[in-house]
């Protein structure tokens, strides 16, 4: 007996389902534009006031909890769990000066950012 798929592919039909991309397609290049793309969206963000305690960079912080969240990340935590837990990865195409951000870094960030500016860059990201 033939399969269905088969059949369908003897008569000219081709199957609908969808193929899916290996994660291998995303290369550090395509990441390094990702991220200058970001950077460029969010410009409009500003950093938080306080300039000498400042050692992680803005876009390196955003980028990650938007990463973190995207999987299911819902707390400050989750932002510096998942940068840790991808750090390998993270560093081929974020500056990453001082490692990664701890999970007190991310809300002194993201709390004094305007809510309605930072929703209009992210969607213009999207």
């Amino acid at each position: 007996m033939v399969s269905l798929t088969r059949r369908l592919a003897l008569t000219g039909f081709k199957s609908s389902k969808p193929k899916i991309k290996s994660s291998k397609n995303l290369s550090i290049a395509n990441a390094t534009a990702l991220t200058e793309k970001m950077s460029l969206v969010f410009s409009e963000t500003q950093d938080p006031p306080v300039e000498r305690t400042r050692v992680h960079l803005l876009t390196d912080i955003l980028i990650i909890g938007i990463l973190s969240v995207i999987p299911g990340g819902k707390g400050w935590e989750d932002m510096e769990n998942y940068g840790l837990s991808k750090y390998d990865w993270l560093e081929q195409f974020l500056a990453l000066p001082e490692g990664i951000p701890s999970a007190d870094t991310f809300p002194r960030v993201f709390k004094p950012i305007n809510p309605k500016v930072f929703e209009g860059c992210f969607r213009r990201w999207v």
